[in-house]
């Protein structure tokens, strides 16, 4: 008999997702996603499908009140989206995918989702966004083949625009921690009240990252300086030889700049031999000029009727299903 049980004990679902969840990507660490349950403090509830006690499926949900659906975990949502990407439904086929949809207390909406959160190509699932990659390892890590990749044309004038802050005076610096306070006033002089920071609960989630990062040696702080002034910073992770540009911001002084650090981290990313580099979704005009894998990300919506997602009183409850 498949059972479908769902649990909100906030230490139940982290025994779950260590136990459970596979670590594939920066995104898929619990450390990572409790430093933004820690400051949204939306109420959890993982559906877990068992078949005779064994898990075949697994669906991570945080209940969002303001907006009286199912997101999911951490469910740190702005403006109708997520940050956190590369989100999943774990199900070992399309029948288990199904049933814990349904089991679930109220409406679902999910965003952001792997392509394998789909065990059955028949599913028709909506693209959300794009996000964009970069993989070293088939360019044999040589950053000049990269660059072939990018019409002659385009490359001439992409060097011919750099080449004026080189004529002022280009360096770098990395993992100044000063530079991250920084690079929070770049992007909200730059975005206002469109940039996440903006969001109080969004800053001080990042402030954990960061610090989370910071502790286990993964955190990488890029600094563009032309003519001895910050142009632009970006904010990263490194894990398991996966690079993740998570945030950055740039000078309205030097228009353009965005594109020599983007150069620089994909130099780097082929010298030091990662096997990836995660630009998030968003083309913002560049990713696609820039050769870029496009990694389309889905959404999915359920109209389940609310249940009980206001009042579950113990620490789990158990849905049998034939």
């Amino acid at each position: 008999m498949l059972q479908i049980k769902e649990y909100e004990d906030l230490d139940d679902c982290r025994q779950l997702w260590q136990e459970l969840w596979p670590q594939k990507c920066l995104f898929d660490l619990w450390e990572v996603r409790y430093a933004f349950h820690k400051h949204y403090n939306n109420r959890p509830c993982f559906l877990v499908s068992e078949n005779n006690g064994k898990p075949n499926g697994m669906l991570a949900l945080s209940w969002l009140k303001k907006e009286q659906y199912f997101s999911h975990f951490p469910g740190e949502t702005w403006q109708g989206k997520t940050w956190l990407e590369q989100n999943r439904i774990l199900a070992k086929d399309n029948d288990i995918f199904t049933k814990m949809l349904a089991a679930a207390p109220g409406r679902v909406h999910l965003r952001y989702l792997t392509k394998s959160s789909f065990p059955e190509k028949r599913f028709t699932a909506l693209v959300d966004e794009t996000g964009y990659m970069f993989h070293p390892p088939t360019l044999d890590y040589s950053f000049p083949k990269y660059r072939e990749l990018i019409p002659n044309k385009s490359r001439k004038k992409i060097d011919k625009e750099l080449s004026r802050f080189d004529e002022i005076g280009v360096s770098f610096r990395h993992n100044k921690t000063a530079d991250i306070a920084l690079l929070f006033k770049l992007n909200l002089d730059a975005f206002g009240e469109s940039s996440y920071f903006a969001d109080s609960r969004f800053m001080l989630s990042f402030e954990e990252l960061i610090s989370f990062l910071s502790r286990n040696k993964m955190l990488r702080i890029t600094t563009v300086l032309i003519g001895g002034k910050v142009a632009a910073i970006d904010l990263g992770a490194v894990w398991n030889k996966q690079y993740t540009v998570l945030a950055g911001g740039t000078s309205p002084e030097f228009p353009g700049v965005a594109k020599m650090i983007n150069f620089h981290h994909l130099e780097w990313a082929c010298r030091s031999h990662q096997q990836s580099v995660d630009f998030l979704c968003g083309d913002f005009g560049w990713k696609e000029r820039f050769r870029l894998t496009p990694r389309p990300l889905f959404e999915l919506r359920v109209n389940n009727p609310a249940k009980c997602s206001n009042n579950l009183t113990h620490r789990h409850r158990k849905v049998a299903i034939q």
